[in-house]
């Protein structure tokens, strides 16, 4: 027995499983959804996990996917470790009844990231009165590359296995799983619109949160191309059997090295621009459509989505995109995103006298994550059969030395889980968190719940399949801000963008 901290056991259809009571919750750690898909089951969709006939420990985290990132308070990859597909519970030690469930996917570029970062704790969400759920899933070429043979999205199918457990299992921890709201922020959002559009997941969410919607779903010849380009480097041939003789490792290591290749490569098109080689591809079996133009499955299921003001200064600030300076590179830019020169003259309109970097920053934000929120959201509304509410993450402050603390791409995140004090945050955050931050947080945790809990937010949501199915929805936006929240119309770049969509990304 730890000082403070008591035990709790909780039966599963696997075994027994043993967390930890603390501060009023029962914290359930590390539990197996799924096999370790590795050995026989790599590369291939996940398999049920195995039983156990002894109480299992589950007061750790799992081991995290294989990558190559290290993030601030989180744990690294270990090769020795292959249990990677576990998920965590939060939840009250007392409760009324059975509570909404809110199932946390978290972000990365499909790439890097676990649910043991310390900004994805789910106690301030399971005290607003929820059960908190986050998991782990495959990532890069184990979770999204090409193999020939073999599913893609292996990934998207590590999440939906991990929902049917949350089916199977979450009313042993005072769940319901009959009300499963998902939540995610950028790969974890377009994880979300993923699943909203494929039939696998229907039944098992009943509403959903995406924050920060990447624009990055491949089309299955860009991904068999990519997986050519790091088969190569990882010196193997690629097919089944050349990519399988290749350990995980060597494959993380022969991503970066097309990685590193791309970003420094100012005629590499697209990928010189965006370095993130994997995501969801359109394969016709679990993804037979674009996510963006409207999901027929989740098309019942209530959407509350969220994009910040400026995006892509995160990727300028972590040196994750080239510096774009001149109104040259600013034009090559563009042909690489296949977006028409009146569209940039259109952003140096709005933006008269802003440095070319700006310009550039704007643009690329709003292509690669606001537009796409948007987007998704304007058709699910027009899809009619769920409600759908839009907002805005526009908290900014000052520094002391006078430098902007910006409303970047993941700033959200620590506010929407009440995290502010999680270990690296204030990376995200811009240092300690104030007064306004704290209640700002509140509200976000708050408007969460509600949302998980009743389908409404606290707002209006957009207008529904009456404003036709050519008219875009009149957005009613919710901004988050401190002091104090409003409410706006779209942003004005947003006008702009009808019509107009980053082409398909391509090799060339």
């Amino acid at each position: 027995m730890r000082t403070g901290v008591a035990d709790h056991t909780v039966e599963t259809d696997k075994g027994l499983v043993r967390g930890t009571v603390a501060d009023g919750l029962r914290i359930t750690l590390g539990i197996p959804y799924a096999a370790p898909p590795f050995g026989p089951g790599r590369f291939r969709a996940p398999r049920p996990a195995a039983a156990w006939d002894e109480v299992r420990d589950c007061t750790r985290f799992g081991p995290v996917a294989p990558q190559s990132a290290e993030l601030p308070g989180s744990p690294v990859w270990n090769p020795d470790d292959e249990g990677v597909l576990t998920l965590n519970v939060w939840a009250p030690e007392e409760s009324s009844g059975p509570l909404p469930v809110l199932f946390w996917i978290h972000g990365g570029a499909y790439t890097f990231g676990s649910s043991a970062q310390p900004d994805y704790d789910g106690s301030a969400l399971a005290r607003a009165g929820t059960v908190v759920v986050t998991c782990n899933y495959r990532l890069g070429f184990e979770g999204f590359g090409h193999v020939p043979g073999f599913p893609d999205n292996r990934g998207l199918l590590d999440q939906i296995a991990a929902l049917e457990w949350v089916r199977d299992n979450i009313a042993a921890f005072g769940g319901d799983p009959d009300n499963v709201t998902v939540a995610g922020q950028s790969a974890g959002g377009g994880s979300i619109a993923c699943l909203m559009t494929g039939a696998p997941a229907d039944g098992l969410i009943h509403r959903a949160v995406a924050h920060s919607v990447p624009d990055a779903f491949f089309p299955p010849e860009f991904a068999a191309g990519l997986a050519c380009e790091v088969a190569a480097a990882a010196g193997v041939a690629p097919t089944a059997e050349g990519l399988l003789s290749a350990t995980p490792k060597e494959l993380v290591e022969a991503s970066d090295r097309v990685v590193a290749r791309y970003a420094g490569d100012p005629s590499a098109g697209f990928l010189h621009y965006d370095t993130v080689l994997y995501g969801p591809v359109l394969d016709g079996v679990l993804l037979d459509r674009d996510p963006l133009e409207g999901p027929p499955v989740g098309g019942h299921v209530d959407l509350l989505v969220c994009h910040t003001t400026e995006e892509y200064w995160l990727m300028r600030q972590v040196g994750a995109m080239p510096s774009v300076t001149t109104e040259d590179g600013l034009a090559r830019f563009a042909a690489a995103y296949g977006l028409s020169s009146d569209l940039v003259a259109a952003y140096r309109t709005l933006m008269p006298g802003a440095p070319v970097l700006d310009v550039f920053l704007a643009l690329a934000g709003d292509a690669v994550f606001t537009l796409p929120t948007v987007r998704l959201a304007e058709a699910h509304a027009r899809a009619g059969g769920g409600r759908t509410f839009l907002s805005r993450f526009d908290r900014r402050r000052t520094r002391p030395d006078g430098s902007p603390v910006r409303a970047w791409h993941a700033a959200d995140v620590p506010f929407a889980l009440g995290t502010l004090d999680a270990t690296g945050v204030d990376f995200l955050t811009g240092g300690p968190a104030d007064a306004d931050d704290r209640a700002l947080s509140r509200r976000m945790v708050d408007a969460w719940a509600a949302f998980a809990a009743t389908g409404d937010p606290g707002w209006a949501p957009l207008a529904g399949p009456a404003a036709g199915p050519e008219a875009p929805a009149a957005p009613t936006v919710h901004v988050w801000d401190v002091p104090r929240d409003r409410t706006e119309g779209p942003m004005p770049a947003h006008a702009l963008w009808r019509g107009a969509r980053m082409a398909p990304p391509s090799l060339g």
